[in-house]
């Protein structure tokens, strides 16, 4: 893509992940993923799908599939340092016209700064836990 758009922060690197997830974008979806063979993705359920190609793919037949799909997020934790940010957040999906119930997804977004501002380098989304009440702490460091 020539003219990627630079994300100044992690912050609009993150909308404009979820912003193309909802439109079934894929520039604007891969726009906001490094180019890298590196990178990672996880869709609930899914193989870990590695290097851009792979990512690219596995976008496009989600997308192709034609189901519209509405996000909204809640609980979001960020830890950021100067060149790499993480993001949690539980992911509410549903699918427009469709009013059955899906249980929220548990996602994690890793971003890194370079010289055309930040950039996506790992989405994993995992089902959340069937209870899904207040955590309770843990004497294990897993």
């Amino acid at each position: 893509m020539p003219n990627k758009p630079i994300f100044p922060t992690p912050q609009d690197a993150e909308a404009a992940f979820y912003e193309a997830l909802e439109r079934a974008d894929l520039e604007g979806m891969m726009a906001v993923w490094a180019e890298d063979e590196e990178i990672v993705c996880i869709h609930p359920g899914g193989p870990r799908l590695v290097g851009y190609a792979s990512i690219r793919e596995a976008w496009r037949r989600m997308f192709d599939g034609g189901a519209r799909l509405q996000v909204r997020l809640s609980q979001p934790t960020t830890v950021q340092g100067p060149l790499a940010a993480a993001t949690t957040v539980i992911e509410h999906i549903s699918v427009r016209n469709d009013e059955s119930v899906r249980a929220p997804l548990v996602a994690t977004n890793v971003y890194v700064r370079g010289a055309l501002g930040w950039r996506m380098v790992l989405h994993h989304a995992s089902l959340t836990p069937p209870d899904t009440g207040a955590e309770t702490p843990r004497k294990t460091l897993h």
